[in-house]
């Protein structure tokens, strides 16, 4: 769909000499080819971890994201510097028919689409599809407010008021462009924290700290530190657990049952979860540490 409204709306751009248009289209090619990487990317996030990605190719997700915000937000603010010598240097007169038809069919495609992909994402549930359905949500509202917007045109028109139609194409694109910046911001600022290995969000964390805690409470362990990450759909939890020298999850198979529970207990917060329980009688390995020296002591 993304490909049939690229090339249509360069089409219809042309013809119609609206930037409007043309950056519709120009999101939409952008969309395909976003759209061949984040199949692969798809498919590679399912695969287990391997000998060149130790840890799984979760990060792709993030990446992905990542990149298409940069390049949405690129495009955007080109287009915006366009619109605005626009405006300063006397508007720009466009086909009213030609625009009102491509928004017409720009309309109903994306929210034919919009709903298509809803329905995918209660069964697939996934960062990748939930930010396209973001996506063309943003288009379906964009396209419905073009299309309302350029016909005022031929209104104009019939008022005689030639000079406010030409401003309409300009005004429409900078609005349109201010109205969604803060999407492809987000989205970029989300993925690249989470390519940081920064915290997931607190919505996230709060729940899976108070499973931890719940379980703790259950053992009379001397301290612990609880570290969290989340690239795209998978959380990384690694738990480490100071322990007393006797009495206490002693012994291989106590500690397996610890970590088979508490993993137990947080699939139903998860659905993509690794987890790594670290048990260890020294309390300095529970201690920050910044990979360049060994950890000093500290209090948990």
């Amino acid at each position: 769909m993304a490909g049939i409204m690229g090339v249509v709306g360069i089409s219809f751009a042309l013809l119609s000499n609206s930037q409007a248009i043309l950056l519709d289209g120009l999101f939409n090619l952008i969309y395909v080819i976003i759209a061949v990487i984040t199949v692969r990317v798809s498919r590679l996030v399912t695969l287990p971890d391997s000998d060149k990605y130790p840890y799984g190719y979760a990060y792709f997700e993030s990446l992905v994201n990542a990149g298409r915000g940069l390049v949405i937000l690129g495009v955007s603010l080109l287009a915006l510097g366009d619109s605005l010598l626009s405006l300063f240097s006397g508007g720009r007169e466009v086909s009213a028919g030609m625009a009102i038809g491509y928004s017409v069919f720009a309309t109903v495609t994306c929210t034919g689409t919009v709903l298509l992909l809803r329905r995918a994402h209660r069964r697939v549930p996934g960062p990748l599809l939930a930010a396209d359905v973001e996506n063309w949500l943003i288009n379906a509202l964009i396209s419905t407010t073009v299309l309302l917007a350029f016909c005022t045109v031929p209104v104009l028109h019939y008022l005689e008021w030639h000079t406010a139609a030409r401003y309409v194409d300009p005004v429409l694109v900078t609005l349109v462009v201010l109205f969604c910046l803060g999407v492809p911001v987000r989205m970029a600022s989300v993925s690249i924290k989470e390519l940081l290995n920064r915290a997931p969000p607190r919505q996230v964390r709060e729940p899976v700290q108070q499973v931890v805690s719940a379980l703790l409470a259950e053992h009379a362990v001397v301290g612990h530190r609880l570290r969290m990450v989340r690239p795209g759909r998978t959380l990384y939890i690694v738990l480490y657990l100071e322990l007393p020298q006797q009495g206490v999850l002693e012994g291989l198979a106590e500690q397996d049952r610890f970590r088979q529970t508490l993993h137990q207990r947080l699939q139903p917060l998860v659905r993509h979860l690794v987890l790594d329980v670290v048990f260890t009688g020294e309390q300095r390995w529970l201690s920050q540490g910044n990979g360049t020296q060994h950890p000093v002591n500290s209090s948990s």
